[in-house]
């Protein structure tokens, strides 16, 4: 499969998704959101500090295929200057969301990394996007683009799948294999976090302690990752 034929598969799975009925499960309103949103804070809490530092005020971040650009919001909200931050998307309708929602400042762009130069970020972040993409070249393709932008000491962040979904064929997991190979280096840190969305869901109207223990006691029904590689 070529490039340009899985970008089409993308969007239009993605243009088939985006604001149709299978969205009511991912209201943020749902307690297993709110549990889902919680547990990537409380990692990122632990992570960020560790690797770009406690003070957001300096770094300079890309969140490739931002969404309606909540994880940019997070930033600013934790720190971080809008016009250090900068948001990619390949649905027009996504981004001008994103625009909308977020404080003035934010740099959006509409397409791939070309427009970002060499070695100019000090955070390069991807959330549940290389599982969107099935074409192995398409995924080292990208994973060498934000190897590409990010100056030396600088840190990639992937948020992503650790297991397919059986019933969704048009995503597949991001292997510990590739994350190696995507993002060699010698400081890293490797985070599973969010109990699985089936189970979360069934377990939605009982009290938090019993599916905050699951997560906690059973490490294999963490459905998620967070991957975090420093570029030497």
């Amino acid at each position: 499969m070529n490039d340009g034929a899985e970008q089409e598969r993308i969007n239009r799975i993605y243009r088939a998704w985006h604001g149709g009925a299978a969205l009511a499960k991912y209201a943020w309103h749902r307690p297993d959101v709110v549990r889902q949103t919680a547990a990537r804070s409380r990692v990122l809490a632990a992570l960020l500090p560790l690797t770009v530092g406690r003070d957001l005020s300096s770094v300079r971040a890309l969140d490739v295929g931002c969404g309606n650009g909540g994880f940019l919001r997070q930033l600013i909200d934790w720190g971080a200057l809008p016009a250090h931050l900068a948001g990619t998307e390949l649905q027009q309708d996504r981004l001008d969301q994103a625009r909308a929602r977020t404080p003035p400042g934010v740099h959006w762009h509409l397409g791939h990394l070309d427009a970002f130069p060499d070695a100019s970020l000090d955070l390069v972040c991807a959330h549940t996007v290389f599982s969107s993409i099935l074409d192995d070249d398409m995924r080292r393709g990208l994973a060498a683009d934000m190897w590409r932008v990010l100056r030396p000491g600088g840190w990639t962040m992937i948020f992503d799948f650790r297991y397919s979904n059986p019933r969704n064929p048009h995503v597949r997991k991001v292997t510990d294999v590739e994350l190696l190979r995507f993002w060699p280096a010698a400081s890293r840190h490797y985070r599973t976090l969010v109990l699985l969305p089936p189970l979360g869901r069934v377990l939605a109207a009982l009290p938090w302690l019993i599916p905050e223990t699951l997560t906690t006691l059973l490490p294999p029904l963490r459905s998620h990752f967070i991957y975090m590689a420093r570029k030497p």
